[in-house]
């Protein structure tokens, strides 16, 4: 397990693992929920949205994705250029930013999946 995070509320958790998957857990019984499936590589982080009806999980096969939490429908796929280390949501939750090996952060809109903005400047992985 490369991650783990609460939602919001404490009833279940999310967490990342090497086998290309993230699991939504039940914090009380401890039953998997789901299983979040579609990325090529591990994933490296999780977090729920503020209100907790997305999961975002971010991946070493270059791309974060976005999640239904009840469904467990990939909503969006945020493609980047190398290898995405962590990703999480903006407050309210209309955003998220991803953290790369490209040695870049991408601000990504969370209705439409597209990137906002691109802030440059370090110059090893973020």
């Amino acid at each position: 397990v490369m991650h783990a995070a609460y939602s919001p509320d404490g009833a279940m958790l999310l967490t990342a693992s090497v086998d290309c998957t993230a699991k939504l857990w039940n914090a009380d019984s401890g039953w998997c929920v789901r299983t979040l499936q579609g990325h090529g590589n591990a994933v490296c982080s999780t977090s729920f949205s503020p209100d907790g009806s997305a999961i975002l999980t971010a991946s070493l096969d270059a791309t974060a994705r976005l999640w239904i939490t009840d469904s467990g429908e990939c909503s969006h796929t945020l493609t980047c250029c190398d290898v995405v280390n962590s990703a999480t949501f903006s407050p309210d939750g209309s955003s998220v930013i991803t953290a790369g090996a490209d040695r870049m952060a991408k601000l990504w809109s969370t209705e439409s999946g597209e990137r906002i903005r691109t802030f440059e400047g370090h110059s090893g992985g973020v």
